[in-house]
C-alpha cells in the first residue's frame, strides 16, 4: 500500500464531503448515488488526479453526476452526514493507496458493508481500516502479507497430501 501525499489527502477530502453533502442535496438513496458517482466522469477525474488542476469543489462533482445520470429520487434509505463523509474519504483513499480505480475499489466493497463498518473502524488511520478489510476478505496488497498467504496455503496443501494413504 503506498503512501498518501499532500495531493492525495486534497483528494480524499473533496470526495467526501461531496459525499456529505449528498445526503442534502441528491434526492436517491446513499448507496444509488454512491454507485453512480464511482462510476462517474467525476469519479475518474478523482482516479487520475486531474480534478486538482481545476477549481472542481464537492457541489460541482454532485451537479457532474446528476448530469450524466439524470436526477432520480429512487431509494429511500440515506446514510448520516458522518457516515457518508468516512465512506467517501476511505473509498478515494482505497484507490489511491492501492492504485486502483474507483470502479475497482467499489467492486471489492460496496457501501453497505463500509456503513457496517463504520462505527469499529471511523477512528482508524484509514490505511488501517483498508488493510482490515482487505484481509477479511483474503486480499493482501502488500508483498509480504501475500507471501505468507501462499505460503500458509502450500503448508495446508502439504498436511493435507501427508495425510493420504
Amino acid at each position: 500500500m503506498k503512501k498518501i501525499n499532500r495531493d492525495g489527502l486534497l483528494l480524499c477530502e473533496l470526495q467526501a464531503a461531496a459525499f456529505e453533502k449528498s445526503v442534502d442535496k441528491i434526492d436517491s438513496s446513499s448507496e444509488i448515488f454512491i454507485r453512480r458517482f464511482m462510476k462517474s466522469k467525476a469519479a475518474k477525474r478523482l482516479d487520475n488526479g486531474s480534478a486538482l488542476d481545476s477549481n472542481i469543489q464537492a457541489n460541482d462533482i454532485l451537479q457532474l453526476v446528476n448530469e450524466e445520470y439524470g436526477v432520480t429520487d429512487y431509494g429511500t434509505i440515506k446514510y448520516t452526514h458522518n457516515e457518508m463523509y468516512w465512506i467517501g474519504y476511505i473509498y478515494r483513499y482505497f484507490a489511491i493507496a492501492c492504485d486502483l480505480t474507483s470502479a475497482q475499489v467499489y467492486r471489492i466493497v460496496k457501501p453497505k458493508e463500509l456503513r457496517g463498518l463504520f462505527l469499529p473502524y471511523h477512528t482508524m488511520d484509514p490505511s488501517q481500516a483498508i488493510e482490515r478489510i482487505l484481509e477479511a476478505k483474503g486480499m493482501l496488497m502488500d508483498e509480504k502479507m501475500e507471501l505468507e498467504r501462499q505460503y500458509e496455503i502450500f503448508k495446508r496443501i502439504r498436511t493435507q497430501n501427508t495425510k493420504k494413504p
